[in-house]
């Protein structure tokens, strides 16, 4: 092995060997001669590096335990005898250590020589520098190996190359199991073991190759192996990054901050990997599959890079420059208002795109266009929340922080499925479930959590789709009549309670009652609202199995009421807490993107609330509500709305009743898509913009927990214009000056105008990492826990939750009931993660059925069926499988040659619009040999957008 020094990183993130004791620091200890002042317990290995002093190390890192098994961190202790681990021995006051001795040197000497006998000579990893046992071979003293360097054990092993994104070579690992522990601890997956004893031990993923394994390749492993054992493809074939950019994911709710490694700069700049960021409030360290790997999406050869223009949607797409491109939709805009009205033109903002970018459309749509036709895509998944949330509380956003769950002793999730869409929150929720908390599960398909390594639902509920609020309700009655709920808290800060109380003890809402409806055994829901109630600290966290429905809101409302009859809001380890799918879903609705709301979920009706615009922007406001989404559409088809900006959307797949949503956008003569690539809405555009990629952006975004995060550019815009520019220069030409010289003046603005974030800054997210907002000078750093000692509204809401079931039942015609969800390899519409090797895992979606029903319909996995509803009807492999419970089938909608939503209908929730996509009567049957055959060789009509 060529000993040569290790380069310094780009970005240095320092690594204390072991997890901080939180305390008071009342221990004074002395190492080398230096005295530091720690809290009691932590490590002294923790203590030598808070002193500036580091101990040389294999098997520590800081965010895993300590485990004492490489033996390189040796240190002496006054009084004590031996040489004890480091990293294993706790400091107490007093305390005096020596890193450096005699003895300790040479212990390490003999230790590091035994590891470089069976280390390859020629390792590739050492050379590039992504090894460390070149650099501790430098700082332990060792220039021969006594052993010989022969690799006796391992170095005659081949790799294991069969994962997409990082290979495993046995030759260079050194058995320290610090990914084995990172498997276990931080991912909770558990996928990794040692197996074999002595020089026949070996790290293996379950005894097969990793892509044939459990595991979920979220890159923990790869992040905590010290040696070039496990290594991204990505080095290999690229080399080490030279520096490196702290920024945001762009793909789900969780908001996980990355430190994008790259090589080069400006237009040469290469992304070599991404690596989750210890900082970062809501991951801190953790990363997922997505996340961490799937970032090719940005280079991928089908991205779009130029304008292009087209008169008619059946004509060639012509490429054009940017100053044709804004000038037609300018002009085409201008017409439109002046022959059909003001209100025949509006946009859609994305949920995809920072914050600034979103505000800077909505305030175009208001003072360009003229009027409040804007909408943004959590009108299809999370406006019941907004709705909901707000009626209850005051405020349109989840209560607590993600670290807030490492206090709650039960936790029940209904409607979501975490380990799927929410990965790396999912890790959190599984450590504190490992460590004793209680979970209840309510959801119709038994999701991973319901069992997995070590976690196991006290109770799964599974709920039929539809009937949440009789659910719900039913938790709520047997809480109140038996006594359970928190008067104290329910008195003390709640309002209409009688009204509610006498409402929920009402027999028709008891478990025994509503069983016929929800399917749960009365027994069972008494037993888990008895759990809930008891907490003490209990936590609901909820998904779009909530929102979908007809009586989307009303569910919102009745967790709320869940919430605050047990008393647990206010506090850590508590609260009602939506999971977010999109990586900005929460800061589109912060930022005004609704038709009803200006920019902090202020009514547009409000005239102090107009004035603060109208007298910054130098217009008039329109006081009623513009047009939502679905009115777009009936007004399209209708003949009164013509014109459409659709901001980083993909309508035309994501969103419910395929045939009406293209029905609409053919009937109107202007339709601009701004996005990366050519989606299926795109089909039916006249202007196409391109976008540019979260890693050429500059802004934040805000996660689910309220966190608004930096994004920033790692590379300039290979478009040649940030997306906020566009739309400023649209503005402009449309009559209406725009301009900024930054996205930070846009923050600047938000701030200015918007009482939530009166505090927020680039310079001050520069400064502290993130904030949650409410970002005030009462609360100058950010809010993590909302609602302590009163509610944003003054008292809580408690409301009367009437159990209107759906109009969308099953039938003789179509027997059964479609629910759709995510799964973890791919997001959303697939647009990005389909142009990457995480379709590896999840090539096309399937149809999941019970055995009965297959049984019954002649089904066999792999089998291809055609799923029909009454309004349309869609081909998809099967899957027989007992996750779904009889009755009902699942689905996901990643692939647009699926189609999905094509079978979905219009029901809605009754407050917002809310697709019910959980609900829908189906029927499947098996299509012929023929047909089965050209399905399979089906090609996607096109691509999807980045909704």
């Amino acid at each position: 092995m060529t000993l040569v020094h290790e380069p310094e990183p780009a970005l240095e993130t320092p690594d204390h060997g072991t997890p901080p004791v939180f305390g008071e620091a009342t221990a004074h200890v002395t190492i080398d001669g230096v005295g530091v002042m720690v809290p009691p317990g932590t490590s002294v290995m923790r203590a030598a590096k808070l002193a500036g002093i580091d101990v040389p190390k294999l098997c520590a890192t800081d965010n895993l335990k300590a485990f004492g098994s490489c033996r390189l961190c040796l240190v002496e202790v006054d009084g004590m005898k031996g040489t004890p681990a480091s990293c294993t021995t706790p400091c107490a006051d007093g305390m005096v250590a020596s890193t450096r001795t005699e003895q300790v040197q040479q212990l390490r000497r003999g230790v590091m020589e035994l590891y470089l006998s069976d280390h390859p000579t020629d390792c590739a990893g050492c050379e590039r520098g992504n090894c460390e046992m070149q650099g501790l071979a430098l700082e332990t003293g060792v220039a021969e190996v006594r052993y010989g360097m022969g690799g006796v054990s391992h170095v005659h092993e081949s790799t294991d190359a069969s994962n997409p994104y990082f290979d495993y070579d046995p030759a260079a690992c050194i058995v320290c199991s610090r990914c084995v522990r990172a498997c276990s601890e931080v991912q909770g997956t558990f996928a990794l073991t040692v197996e074999g004893r002595g020089f026949d031990s070996r790290i293996t993923p379950g005894g097969t190759d990793f892509l044939s394994s459990e595991c979920v390749s979220c890159g923990a492993c790869v992040q905590a192996c010290p040696t070039d054992a496990l290594t991204e493809k990505s080095v290999i074939s690229l080399g080490m990054p030279t520096r490196s950019v702290v920024t945001t994911c762009a793909y789900c709710g969780v908001g996980c901050s990355f430190k994008a490694e790259v090589q080069g700069t400006g237009e040469g700049t290469r992304v070599v990997r991404m690596t989750p960021w210890k900082d970062g409030g809501a991951n801190e360290g953790h990363s997922c599959v997505k996340g961490r790997f799937a970032y090719g999406y940005a280079s991928h050869d089908e991205r779009q890079m130029e304008p292009m223009v087209r008169d008619s949607i059946d004509d060639e797409w012509q490429v054009v420059s940017w100053a044709e491109a804004i000038s037609r939709i300018a002009t085409g805009f201008l017409g439109l208002r002046e022959k059909y009205g003001v209100g025949s033109i509006g946009g859609i903002s994305s949920s995809r795109c920072t914050n600034e970018e979103v505000y800077v459309v909505q305030k175009m749509v208001r003072a360009a266009f003229g009027n409040n036709n804007i909408d943004t895509c959590a009108r299809v998944c999370h406006s019941p929340t907004g709705y909901g949330l707000n009626h209850a509380f005051g405020t349109s956003a989840g209560t607590q922080d993600f670290k807030s769950v490492e206090s709650a002793d039960v936790l029940l999730v209904i409607g979501a499925n975490p380990t799927d869409a929410h990965p790396v929150f999912a890790s959190r929720m599984k450590k504190r479930l490992r460590e004793g908390a209680r979970l209840i599960v309510a959801d119709p398909r038994r999701i991973d959590l319901v069992r997995s390594p070590h976690v196991q639902a006290q109770f799964h509920l599974p709920v039929r789709p539809g009937t949440n609020v009789a659910f719900v309700n039913a938790m709520c009655h047997v809480i109140v009549t038996e006594g359970l709920w928190d008067e104290e808290f329910v008195r003390s800060r709640c309002e209409d309670a009688d009204t509610y109380l006498e409402f929920i003890a009402h027999p028709e809402h008891s478990p025994e009652a509503m069983e016929a409806e929800t399917g749960i055994p009365a027994a069972e829901l008494r037993s888990a609202a008895r759990l809930f109630a008891a907490g003490p600290n209990s936590a609901i966290y909820y998904g779009l199995g909530v929102t979908e429905h007809s009586q989307g809101s009303t569910m919102v409302m009745g967790m709320a009421n869940l919430a605050m009859l047990t008393g647990n809001l206010g506090r850590e380890g508590v609260g009602v807490n939506p999971l977010r799918g999109q990586n900005n879903v929460q800061g589109s609705c912060d930022m005004g993107s609704f038709p009803h709301e200006l920019p902090g979920y202020r009514h547009v009706s409000r005239p102090e609330v107009r004035s603060i615009y109208e007298s910054l922007w130098g217009v008039t406001i329109q006081s009623e509500p513009g047009l939502r989404i679905p009115n777009m559409f009936d007004s399209a088809i209708g003949g009164s709305f013509k014109g459409l900006y659709v901001q980083g959307e993909d309508i035309a797949q994501s969103d419910p009743n395929t045939q009406h949503v293209e029905a609409a956008l053919r009937s109107m003569e202007l339709v601009v898509v701004h996005d990366l690539f050519l989606n299926e809405t795109a089909r039916f555009a006249h202007v196409f913009l391109p976008g540019a990629s979260f890693l050429e952006k500059d802004g934040t975004f805000t996660n689910a927990e309220r966190r608004i995060n930096r994004v920033r550019p790692v590379m300039p815009s290979r478009v040649g214009k940030d997306e906020w520019q566009v739309v400023c220069e649209i503005a402009t030409a449309m009559g209406y000056p725009m301009s900024y010289d930054s996205s930070s003046q846009i923050m600047d603005e938000i701030a200015a105008t918007t009482p939530t974030f009166a505090g927020v800054s680039f310079s001050r997210l520069d400064e502290e990492g993130s904030m949650q907002w409410p970002v005030t000078d009462a609360a100058p750093h950010g809010t993590p826990t909302m609602h302590v000692g009163s509610f944003v509204r003054g008292l809580g809401q408690l409301t009367t939750t009437v159990y209107v079931p759906t109009t969308e039942r099953a039938n003789r015609r179509f027997p059964l009931v479609l629910t759709t969800g995510r799964i973890l390899s791919q997001y959303n519409v697939g647009a990005q993660t389909r142009r990457t090797p995480n379709s590896t895992w999840h090539p096309e979606d399937v149809l999941e059925i019970h055995p009965s029903d297959a049984e019954l319909r002649g089904i066999t996995s792999g089998d291809v069926v055609e799923l029909s509803s009454r309004v349309g009807a869609t081909r998809l492999t099967a899957v027989v499988s007992e996750r779904m419970p009889a009755g009902v089938v699942y689905t996901t909608f990643h692939h647009p040659v699926t189609g999905a939503n094509v079978v979905t209908t219009e029901n809605s929730d009754w407050a917002t619009n809310c697709p019910e996509y959980k609900v829908t009567a189906v029927q499947v049957e098996v299509v012929t040999q023929a047909a089965k055959a050209e399905a399979t060789v089906a090609e996607p009509v096109s691509t999807a957008g980045r909704s």
